[in-house]
């Protein structure tokens, strides 16, 4: 009975390995304004839950959000990751086909807004693209594959004590930037490059857990005050002081970054034109930047991200105004409507598929590298990954505890994401001492004799000491 159920298990595991391959549009479909739904015919079948083009409070974002959740319930699922320091809910709402449950084999992505308390906008943005996505999905067939596809995680605000205390209007101060303990969270996470000595908020410490249970492929953080998205590095080891003068602080997948920003600007009504917000500010080329180029920070959200997590995020900022009056967030919806869409469909470029052993249960946690990119990825607790890459071929690097290696070639194109499912093979021991083998590492080869070989590996114990 046990092997039987264990059977039906791996059919039940291939049967949805190979529904994952099976798309209606890719990474690259068109989408145009002809897809998408006239905006006035949404508001004007969404009674109850009508948004209006204004700031929504506190109060008033968490009675729309209960609302559409209760409207909508086979497409939303309303939880809160956390509370801010004075209290108040760190607001997430799922938009997607399985909102309760993780579609196994296919991705979790994620927006986040309002980091920054007096960048209101992105705020509205997401209370606007959760309508839209809710009342597209019988009409608009874009909108009803990615939601068939996806689990789009969407948090208008992560920063509601800083929002409160904001004021429209307000373009260029600082009022309401920080949380109520005065700290700016983007500045507040672990960091990759120099230690991050900043006292953990309550804020950041809800999407570090969030971040660390549900495993994201991608995500952009919404921000105002430029126009431009902006992608890893934030930080690098070379920065002293924080510059509008800096070299790039290139990551190993600085060509997918750079793309994901591209898909970004070039969907946005007017981002990739490189405009300059104001006299003296930088202009971007097609409305991207590195963003150490920009300016370096130490304890970005994007950085902690990729680098911690493997999820992709790249910084959008969507309004040169920061706090704009109300009656210009229907043009700004406009801007964005079509570039936040495109981008969330992303995820579903490059490289995805299982790793599984050899009786074809997963693998979890198995690390993930793509070879030349020293930064690893891993497997869900269903053996699941997902790598976005760029048109090319490359060669996966898959290993686990208690398993050998494997090394897999392959192909990606551009119309379609590739499916690569790994098999791993128990590393048995051969002197009986127990059932895995995990080689021991090799030592060092003997220096050779002399003043300058005994100070070279003086050196060389002093970096391993220092970077593991």
């Amino acid at each position: 009975m046990f092997q039987c159920t264990k059977s039906l298990s791996r059919v039940f595991l291939l049967l949805l390995i190979f529904k994952t391959s099976h798309g209606q549009y890719s990474p690259g479909s068109t989408f145009t304004e002809d897809d998408a739904t006239n905006p006035s015919d949404v508001e004007s079948r969404d009674v109850g839950t009508e948004l209006q083009y204004k700031y929504h409070d506190h109060e008033e974002m968490t009675r729309y959000l209960r609302a559409v959740s209760a409207r909508y319930p086979a497409l939303t699922a309303l939880y809160s990751i956390g509370k801010s320091v004075q209290g108040r809910d760190l607001w997430v709402m799922v938009v997607s086909a399985s909102p309760y449950e993780h579609m196994i084999g296919k991705p979790d992505v994620k927006y986040v807004a309002n980091i920054h308390g007096n960048e209101a906008v992105g705020r509205e943005m997401l209370l606007h693209l959760i309508q839209y996505l809710v009342t597209s999905y019988e009409t608009d067939s874009y909108i009803k594959w990615l939601l068939d596809n996806t689990r789009i995680h969407l948090m208008p605000s992560m920063n509601p004590d800083g929002f409160l205390i904001s004021r429209e209007g307000q373009c260029d101060t600082i009022h309401g930037r920080h949380n109520a303990r005065r700290y700016d969270l983007n500045r507040n996470f672990p960091d990759f490059f120099k230690r991050n000595t900043k006292q953990p908020q309550p804020e950041t410490e809800a999407v570090k857990e969030w971040i660390s249970k549900i495993q994201f492929v991608l995500s952009g953080s919404l921000h105002g005050g430029a126009l431009v998205a902006s992608y890893p590095y934030d930080n690098t080891p070379s920065a002293i002081f924080q510059s509008y003068a800096h070299s790039p602080s290139v990551s190993p997948d600085d060509d997918v970054f750079q793309h994901l920003a591209r898909v970004y600007s070039s969907n946005h009504d007017k981002m990739s034109r490189g405009v300059s917000c104001k006299s003296g500010s930088p202009k971007f080329d097609n409305g991207i930047t590195n963003g150490a180029a920009w300016y370096p920070l130490t304890g970005g959200m994007q950085d902690y991200n990729y680098l911690w997590h493997g999820c992709m995020e790249i910084t959008l900022e969507i309004s040169c105004c920061k706090y704009p009056l109300a009656h210009e967030l229907p043009k700004y919806w406009q801007d964005n409507k079509q570039a936040l869409i495109k981008y969330l469909a992303e995820a579903h470029r490059g490289a995805h598929g299982f790793v599984m052993d050899e009786h074809g249960n997963p693998v979890e946690k198995a690390s993930i590298k793509v070879k030349g990119r020293e930064v690893t990825f891993h497997t869900t607790k269903y053996g699941e990954f997902w790598r976005i890459l760029l048109p090319g071929t490359y060669r996966l690097e898959v290993g686990a505890d208690g398993y050998l290696p494997q090394e897999v070639e392959f192909f990606v194109i551009d119309s379609h994401p590739t499916l690569l499912n790994v098999t791993l093979h128990s590393a048995k021991r051969i002197d009986g001492g127990g059932p895995y083998y995990r080689p021991a590492p090799r030592p060092p080869p003997p220096p050779a004799p002399g003043l300058f070989s005994t100070f070279t590996n003086s050196i060389n114990s002093f970096v391993s000491n220092i970077f593991g």
